[in-house]
């Protein structure tokens, strides 16, 4: 059931899925035809609750690999870059930025709206 509720939030190019975290409220707008399997085409705009401040970033879907290391198999989420600093949407809600690999800057659980 789980699976198919990732399913349904991620695969239809048409709809966005909003995040609500603590401190920040994400739209992720895939920008592929609904069935394809990976996206490289992925709005992200988030805005901050507590400054108002907003941002947009272009990135694609994120899958671990299989076993022949190309193919893309489980969803993970979304990653966006935005220079030395990684945005992570992970599939269950968890907003993670990254600076430089290792300094986390923001670790939220948030829920899914839509």
């Amino acid at each position: 059931m789980k699976l198919l509720l990732a399913i349904a939030l991620f695969s239809a190019s048409a709809s966005a899925a909003v995040l609500d975290t603590p401190h920040y409220v994400v739209d992720i707008s895939p920008q592929c035809e609904e069935g394809n399997v990976s996206c490289d085409r992925v709005v992200y705009r988030g805005k901050s609750k507590r400054s108002g401040h907003a941002i947009t970033l272009q990135g694609h879907s994120w899958h671990s690999r299989c076993g022949d290391g190309v193919t893309p198999c489980r969803f993970l989420g979304y990653r966006f870059e935005n220079g030395d600093v990684t945005y992570y949407v992970h599939e269950q809600g968890r907003l993670r930025v990254v600076r430089d690999r290792d300094e986390v800057l923001v670790n939220e659980q948030g829920r899914w709206l839509r």
